[in-house]
């Protein structure tokens, strides 16, 4: 582990804070990173009650194009990371789950973010009133495992959060089927 000697803030906001900041490495030497520093997220995995996945596809601007994604969001201060999930699904797809369970997680970019993002299976969904933010632009893309895994396969599905996620369900139908 290391130890952060110093640390100056470069720009703080909504969603995220940039710093550069001087740690003492496990060898005892002195290093200067500039880190983006992220209260976190969850995503979830919607399963529809026919057995589809509920992929979305969202406009990014980082990347100037709808790309293929699970539904995510930033935890809230205080918020745990099912609620984030369950909130999230709601607010973007319209639908709530009576079942969530844990996927596990994944760092989203360890060279110089601490964004930890909290996966979920959604299941026993209920239809509720979609209520995007204003700078959303979501698309809804029911589809089978098969076909998500494909997109994987294909290159169609960059997103890591929904690649992972789909693997971990994969893996999961796999184990109830032996």
């Amino acid at each position: 582990m290391t130890q952060i000697l110093s640390r100056e803030s470069v720009f703080a906001g909504r969603v995220l804070d940039v710093a550069v900041e001087e740690h003492r490495m496990p060898d005892g030497r002195k290093s200067r990173f500039e880190i983006i520093r992220h209260p976190g997220g969850a995503a979830i995995l919607p399963i529809l009650p026919d057995g589809r996945v509920l992929l979305i596809r969202q406009f990014r601007p980082a990347l100037g194009e709808m790309i293929y994604e699970i539904p995510a969001g930033r935890l809230e201060p205080g918020e745990s990371a099912a609620d984030c999930a369950g909130r999230e699904l709601v607010e973007e797809v319209g639908y709530a789950a009576a079942e969530l369970l844990p996927l596990g997680g994944l760092w989203s970019a360890v060279g110089f973010c601490d964004e930890y993002v909290h996966l979920f299976l959604g299941r026993d969904l209920a239809v509720k009133a979609q209520n995007l933010e204003p700078d959303e632009v979501i698309d809804l893309c029911p589809m089978t495992l098969e076909e998500a895994v494909e997109k994987v396969r294909s290159g169609a599905i960059l997103d890591s959060k929904t690649q992972l996620a789909l693997l971990r369900y994969q893996l999961l139908v796999m184990e109830v089927d032996q």
